[in-house]
């Protein structure tokens, strides 16, 4: 009867990859069908010749009919909205994991797992009226890229503080007591002993992160991305985005045209994705390297 049962659950387990295989398959094909027909330089840069693209890229010239800005403003959004929400994951998570006990952890666990199940829109209305109640205090504050990079850095933080929380925890307690053994603190422990071992789980919470960051549009819609705006010259200023370029284009668009310079924004969004999912497996790959190398 055991081996009946896991005849059936090694069955019904291959049938789920199988299908999700399936559907990232499926889904992948279809953007690229309809999206590899626009991607190139013009889908980028509109109507602009070879010779004025360096000027855009060194921002002597605006792009009115392409990607670029959107691309730029994406990119911009996910690095700062890591560079606000990682610290702040390290630490919470190293909170959790090696100082809070009891009532405390309790706490601080149940207010993060809520914080995660928030919608993206309450996200994006905590900015907005963020934004509101700053523009009351200082009249020149509007929606802007920082007010949209720190409402996506709280929209992703409780994937790092779990992630880097469970990767510490699964640690073996071996490794506290030999250094604690070894005469180290407590400090010095989790610095250069803990974080280094825990680092491949802590990547895959940024790759979570980096994700959820670059894909969202209903915190960025209330918080600053305009449709025309241009690459930002600073943090006060508005943006573009992909999510949003898709979401309007798929909402708004006249003709076949428009439609499948959506589904090239689609698939340029997902090329992005890709690559900072590469570049963090790639960081994530060779931390782990130069720690089995160090370890022996």
């Amino acid at each position: 009867m055991n081996r009946v049962y896991d005849c059936l659950l090694y069955f019904s387990a291959g049938i789920c990859g199988l299908l999700l295989l399936g559907a990232v398959a499926g889904l992948t094909g279809f953007l690229l069908w309809h999206g590899l027909p626009v991607l190139g330089l013009e889908l980028f840069f509109g109507s602009l010749k070879i010779g004025e693209i360096v000027d855009v890229i060194f921002l002597q010239q605006v792009v009115v009919d392409g990607l670029w800005p959107a691309v730029v403003g994406t990119c911009l959004l996910v690095l700062m909205a890591l560079s606000t929400a990682l610290p702040l994951g390290l630490g919470a998570g190293i909170y959790l994991a090696e100082y809070a006990g009891g009532k405390a952890k309790t706490l601080f666990s149940l207010t993060f797992d809520l914080l995660a199940g928030v919608p993206s829109i309450v996200i994006g209305l905590f900015g907005f009226s963020l934004t509101l109640y700053l523009h009351r205090q200082f009249s020149s504050l509007t929606p802007c890229l920082l007010i949209s990079g720190l409402s996506l850095a709280l929209l992703v933080l409780p994937y790092l503080v779990r992630t880097t929380q469970t990767a510490l925890e699964d640690l073996p307690d071996s490794l506290r007591l030999t250094a604690a053994a070894l005469g180290a603190e407590k400090s010095a422990t989790i610095i250069l002993v803990l974080l280094p071992q825990a680092l491949p789980g802590i990547f895959s919470g940024v790759v979570l992160a980096i994700g959820r960051a670059a894909e969202d549009t209903a915190v960025i819609m209330l918080t600053g991305v305009v449709a025309t705006a241009g690459i930002p010259r600073s943090l006060f200023d508005n943006y573009e985005a992909l999510p949003f370029y898709i979401f309007y284009t798929a909402s708004q668009f006249s003709d076949q045209h428009e439609l499948q310079q959506g589904f090239g924004a689609a698939l340029v969004l997902l090329i992005i994705c890709v690559l900072l999912f590469t570049g963090a497996g790639l960081i994530r790959k060779k931390a782990s390297y130069r720690l089995l190398y160090h370890s022996k």
